[in-house]
């Protein structure tokens, strides 16, 4: 698998065993594989091997709660989740009370999708399912690859209307109104429950930690020294010496990447991915990546997505637009443009 950030603790050794000895606490690393179908990777400073355990403990168990509860391909039984709010029951959808966590992750994502122009859209599930479908099909027997069809691509945009979705608050409820509309909540799930994992910590007064769910980074506080932790942006061209093209400095910022070259299928020598635009409906050619700095990891997740399939300029005004956001674009020639503070996170 491959991943699309690493925070470099081998470059940092010497500085780091000095900080773990000045501050009687020690830097530990803990995976799991377990959560949102990707490896989670928690860094953390602690005064014992044991204490950090604990602390990996409850994280990797609140990853667990929001894994259930956002899944749109999972039942568990006797318990409601986006799965069950998709499914249909006698060709309708039926109201369904959920755990007030998912009513506030959905509000959250609606706020996203007026945030990026509904370039972000967790009522696109009615297209993404198809896509999912061909992919999975080509992945699993490539000789036998296709594409979907435009015209069934558009019927099934006609069912994309984020008011399909309505939230109830008071009584944790959620409706999909329209039968043939269908949540698809990958923009935003992971880097959500990443931000809830790190306001976890946070509360509880704990700092000198990294979560990393499959590249959804977030930072809580600096490191143990009072540094900040050096995370690197991939560079996607295998083939370059350089496999990282940043270096940024981050202490309780997110970061997160969308990109054209992890999921991906190929159909007659051309590959495609996973980020379709919601005007095309078709896998967006603009960028090869999109990088997205900001303190909220869900902000983050969604924002990088909305990019990916957003025109260049329009898309540099809304992060101009955003406090304490900047971006990283790539284009498939290999050039890099940023936003107007981005090098201001650059490792100095």
């Amino acid at each position: 698998m491959k991943k699309l950030f690493l925070i470099f603790i081998s470059a940092l050794i010497v500085c780091g065993s000095i900080s773990s000895c000045e501050s009687g606490s020690t830097k530990y690393t803990e995976y799991s594989f377990e959560y949102f179908d990707t490896v989670t990777t928690v860094v953390g400073y602690e005064k014992s091997e044991e204490d950090f355990k604990a602390r990996c403990s409850d994280i990797f168990a609140l990853l667990g709660e929001y894994h259930r509860l956002f899944t749109i391909y999972n039942m568990y039984e006797g318990f409601e989740n986006l799965c069950t709010v998709n499914e249909l029951v006698d060709g309708e959808h039926r109201t369904v009370k959920v755990d007030p966590r998912v009513i506030e992750m959905l509000d959250y994502a609606k706020n996203m999708h007026a945030l990026t122009e509904g370039k972000m859209n967790i009522a696109m599930g009615s297209v993404l399912s198809i896509w999912h479908d061909y992919r999975t099909e080509g992945m699993d027997d490539p000789s036998a690859a296709r594409l979907p069809s435009l015209d069934e691509l558009t019927e099934a945009s006609k069912y994309t209307d984020i008011a399909n979705i309505v939230t109830d608050e008071a009584a944790s409820t959620v409706t999909v109104i329209e039968p043939k509309a269908r949540l698809d909540v990958g923009a935003i799930a992971k880097g959500y429950a990443v931000e809830m994992a790190a306001k976890m910590l946070e509360e509880a007064g704990v700092s000198g930690y990294v979560i990393n769910v499959g590249g959804n980074v977030r930072t809580v506080g600096s490191r143990a020294d009072g540094t900040k932790w050096l995370v690197g942006i991939e560079n996607p061209d295998e083939s370059a010496t350089e496999p990282y093209i940043a270096y940024l400095e981050l202490a309780g910022e997110s970061l997160v990447t969308s990109g054209s070259y992890q999921r991906y299928y190929v159909v007659d020598g051309k590959k495609y991915h996973h980020i379709i635009d919601p005007d095309t409906l078709y896998p967006s050619e603009k960028y090869t990546s999109v990088s997205v700095i900001t303190e909220h990891s869900g902000r983050a997740d969604a924002l990088s997505t909305a990019l990916f399939v957003m025109d260049f300029e329009h898309g540099m005004e809304l992060v101009e637009s955003i406090e304490k956001t900047e971006a990283l674009w790539l284009f498939p020639d290999g050039t890099i443009k940023t936003s107007s503070g981005f090098d201001n996170y650059r490792q100095k």
